[in-house]
């Protein structure tokens, strides 16, 4: 009789200690994942009286290709367009959410002594709520439709896309071992760089290749392909020095935008489950009995902070964001746990090895006892604040009651809404180009410049290199300089008066400036020793670049094509 591999014997064991315990947990009508972690806390050695895994490190292996599809999924059902949408009241809410609580968690860690990455990742963890466990309490309690929970949705997703970026700084941290600011800083601007540049290349060509291919594309083949995507950003964002789950969002978020989003969504749907089983067992097999009954008093002491810091701050974070004191406090009693990715985040301080042995089964402890009480603290927001309309005074509770709705507001006028979208498409557009100028630019300098100087003598490696790297950023330079100034809205704005034109002519001047640095960077690359020769080539370049047709014709048509795949899956909708 052949011999099981052990890693498949361990397979065997976790899928049947999930299956039983996500049935038992479904009856119970609690949420599965909190069942998930019990199967492997049965599962794990610190379990006698059960068999338990052998093979830990390929079980470790699997949960991190679990985290790869959770974030995947997570970037599947997640929309840049949601986030322009919303307005500023969720994000500012969300923004103060999460300083907030972090330092909450990184204070709490500090009074029992803890190190100083185990308080900066405890923060981190504490700062983000279950997107999952929160969705379904309000389906369970009937509250979808409210307007609190609406609220509450668009804040989770704001924090999701945050807690992205706070595991690609916390990697940062791990690496470096000390906190700079101009490093930090650094890692930022370079994972807004890479989101921006990869977001324009994918969406302008995968829409398209997806819309060629789709008399191949069936079920198995879209699945392949779209995976195939996944893994290949996964795979891009590791050699830049990103996480791998960084990279699988990445891609989500970019074929989120595609008109068979939710077809691949649904396809995706069981490999994520599978995995994200794997993900959570491999959570509750770090759980030690031990441990926690050592770490009681910290893990009591983490669940009052985390039940009146979101309570209390969250509350003011909403007040801030200009919602009423009622609103404010049904939506702060909702994030009263912890989730999905304080799990995330453990793993990596754990993987990392940045992190104490004991904080991993201390947040697990925290979670399931928050994921418990979430649909009593719900329950218990509008009691409390029926309570506090009868202690605080009455001007304090008219000044807190404010709602927006309820304000006489003067209807914007007309051409400041025009002026309003077409900043907006302005900074946009900027963005997107200086980006992919950028992208150009580094890659000449690193790929393409030494391919050149086995071509070339070495005089001429510095220009030929700026010349190709124009030539290929020209079209990018032109939507700079000359994109949507010959719009029906801006020449609406010019013949309205004077004042409209003095903010077109600064517009214009700064879309020229911006250019003009790009440009001039090029020329002084290509030629640095004559001051005169350098001011006449830039001056030329400008003048060609505005007034090229071919530029015109070729930049046009890119706007057009990525605008055409950046709104199909809306269009694609309002077709049905």
């Amino acid at each position: 009789m052949s011999q099981l591999e052990p890693l498949i014997a361990d397979l065997a064991l976790i899928l049947i200690c999930a299956g039983v315990m996500t049935l038992l947990f479904k009856s119970l009508k609690q949420p599965i994942v909190l069942g998930y972690i019990v199967a492997g806390f049965l599962a794990s050695p610190n379990m006698p009286y059960m068999p338990s895994v052998t093979d830990g490190h390929g079980i470790h292996i699997w949960s991190e290709i679990g985290v790869i599809f959770l974030l995947f999924a997570l970037g599947l059902e997640f929309s840049f367009k949601k986030i322009l949408k919303m307005g500023a009241a969720p994000i500012i809410a969300a923004l103060a959410i999460i300083f907030a609580m972090m330092y909450v968690g990184a204070c709490t860690g500090e009074l029992f002594g803890w190190k100083e990455m185990d308080c900066i990742y405890l923060g981190g963890m504490l700062a983000m709520s279950s997107t999952t466990i929160i969705f379904k309490a309000f389906d369970d309690m009937g509250l979808r439709q409210q307007r609190f929970a609406s609220l509450v949705l668009s804040v989770l997703i704001i924090e999701d896309i945050l807690a992205i970026v706070l595991m690609v700084m916390l990697s940062t941290l791990a690496v470096s071992k000390e906190f700079e600011g101009s490093q930090m800083l650094n890692s930022i601007l370079q994972l807004g760089l890479y989101l921006v540049l990869w977001f324009t290349v994918g969406l302008y060509f995968i829409p398209m290749a997806l819309r060629k291919l789709k008399p191949l594309m069936n079920d198995e083949t879209l699945l392949i392909t779209s995976l195939a995507l996944c893994f290949g950003m996964v795979v891009a964002a590791s050699a830049a020095g990103f996480s791998a789950a960084f990279g699988a969002f990445v891609m989500g978020s970019i074929l989120a935008e595609t008109v068979e989003a939710e077809k691949i969504e649904h396809l995706v749907a069981p490999v994520k489950n599978l995995f994200g089983a794997i993900f959570f067992v491999s959570v509750g097999m770090m759980v030690d009995v031990n441990l926690i009954i050592e770490y009681i008093v910290p893990i009591i002491s983490i669940i009052a902070a985390v039940m009146l810091g979101q309570t209390i701050l969250s509350t003011c974070g909403f007040l801030l964001s200009g919602q009423s004191l009622k609103t404010s406090m049904q939506c702060s009693f909702s994030l009263t746990q912890i989730g999905e990715f304080a799990f995330i985040l453990a793993t990596l301080g754990t993987s990392l090895g940045v992190t104490s042995d004991f904080l991993y089964p201390i947040v697990v402890a925290v979670s399931v006892f928050t994921t418990f009480t979430t649909p009593y603290m719900i329950r218990l927001a509008e009691p409390t604040y029926n309570m506090l309309t009868r202690v605080l005074p009455a001007k304090w509770i008219a000044k807190l009651e404010r709602n927006k709705n309820e304000k006489e507001e003067k209807e914007p006028d007309e051409l400041k809404l025009i002026w309003k979208d077409c900043l907006k498409r302005f900074i946009f557009t900027m963005l997107i180009n200086c980006v992919l100028c950028i992208a150009i630019m580094a890659i000449m300098l690193y790929y393409g410049q030494p391919m050149i100087a086995n071509m070339v003598p070495a005089q001429w490696v510095h220009p030929v290199t700026a010349l190709v790297a124009l030539i290929l950023c020209s079209p990018f330079l032109w939507m700079m300089l000359r994109s949507g100034s010959d719009s029906p809205e801006v020449n609406k704005l010019w013949e309205s008066g004077s004042h409209w034109r003095v903010k077109l002519t600064a517009y214009g001047l700064l879309r020229l400036i911006i250019t003009a640095i790009f440009v001039s960077y090029f020329v002084d690359y290509a030629i640095p020793w004559s001051t005169w020769l350098a001011m006449f080539a830039l001056v030329a370049i400008l003048f060609i670049i505005f007034s090229s047709s071919h530029l015109e014709k070729h930049g046009t048509r890119m706007t057009k094509n990525f605008t055409d795949n950046l709104s199909a899956r809306e269009r694609e909708k309002n077709n049905k």
